[in-house]
């Protein structure tokens, strides 16, 4: 899946995975993640996923949604179907403080199902959707929306260490939660099956984070490299933790995707091959207009023309680099040594 990375932080289901029982509460290993906020939702319906158990509670009031809740943003607070009152804020799990499975829909554009605790508060011009989740669940969604169709298991194991890392270290980007589901941190969709590859690999390397010197590293990935990672530093980015270096990729040398764009001048004048310059421009023009960090310039006819390859900022491990290694051998230890250098993996716990 493509990655277009948002770093500009850097610069300023059916789960069988999370712990569960009647004494259960969030712990230090959720992960709380704010979804579908690319909608704006004013209005939320939620409901149990089939043969599930949802209680919502909003001011001592306790609700079972056993079919569905209507939430409103009614100025500064929430309204819930027709309960008289309003709310700052909505809970919901099974009733017994465990996490659920249920389904948030957004009328008329999208539904989607989760596995963990709901919260619903009131913002200043939509709602925020908050679904606290265990760890594991958690990376077994990522996984399961990052990566590419059809990737070998041990790309799908590294790309979990690494997605693991990232909500380990990077928590707290947010500031009404830790995470977003979109590329401003990493896309989060519904829980696996057990039996998928993405759940499957998750399991596998149950605990594993990155770590440099002694501290996690929020690691970051790409779709498409070029044909050689990025270092923080060729980029302007600051080096705060861990500097990333600078890696061949064969497979992006043998199989580079190549993008043409054609852009005024005044707007390449602002090119400083830097990341912010990219992200800049990139959201000024879209974000197919200026897709990677590896490209050459030339001036034509008033305009410039930019011939790149890759996809995303190339930091870090390379997709579709790590889907070739895995289908030549490589084991998923092997792929992180290779696109994190000197790092180490560990048992987070």
């Amino acid at each position: 899946m493509k990655k277009l990375w948002e770093l500009a932080v850097l610069l300023t289901l059916v789960p069988c995975l999370p712990a569960q029982g009647p004494n259960r509460r969030v712990s230090n290993t959720d992960v709380h993640i704010g979804v579908l906020g690319l909608f704006h939702a004013q209005h939320v319906v939620v409901q149990p996923w089939a043969g599930r158990s949802l209680v919502c509670q909003a001011g001592g009031q306790r609700l079972a949604a056993n079919a569905s809740l209507s939430l409103e943003l009614k100025g500064k607070n929430i309204s819930i179907g027709n309960q008289a009152g309003q709310w700052e804020a909505v809970h919901c799990d099974d009733g017994q403080g465990n996490p659920s499975e249920f389904l948030v829909l957004i009328p008329g554009k999208i539904s989607r199902r989760y596995f963990g605790e709901l919260d619903i508060k009131p913002s200043a011009a939509q709602v925020l959707i908050i679904v606290s989740m265990d760890l594991e669940t958690a990376v077994a969604s990522v996984v399961a929306a990052e990566s590419p169709p059809g990737a070998p298991m041990e790309a799908l194991k590294a790309q979990a260490v690494a997605s693991r890392s990232f909500l380990v270290a990077g928590k707290g980007r947010h500031r009404d939660f830790d995470f977003c589901d979109t590329t401003h941190c990493q896309f989060l969709r519904a829980p696996p099956s057990p039996n998928a590859p993405a759940a499957q690999a998750t399991s596998g390397t149950a605990g594993l984070i990155l770590t440099y010197k002694g501290r996690t590293v929020a690691a970051l990935y790409s779709s498409s490299c070029g044909g050689r990672s990025h270092s923080l530093e060729e980029l302007g980015i600051p080096v705060r933790d861990y500097p990333y270096f600078s890696v061949p990729c064969p497979y992006c040398l043998r199989h580079p995707q190549r993008w043409v764009s054609r852009i005024e001048e005044s707007d390449a004048s602002a090119l400083t091959r830097t990341e912010q310059s990219r992200l800049a421009l990139a959201r000024k023009l879209g974000w197919k207009m200026f897709p990677s960090n590896s490209y050459l310039s030339r001036h034509e006819g008033g305009s410039v023309i930019l011939e790149g390859v890759g996809v995303g900022h190339g930091i870090g491990l390379c997709q579709r680099g790590a889907a070739d290694m895995a289908r030549n051998g490589a084991s998923f230890l092997e792929i992180l040594e290779h696109y994190y250098p000197n790092t180490a993996v560990q048992k987070q716990w």
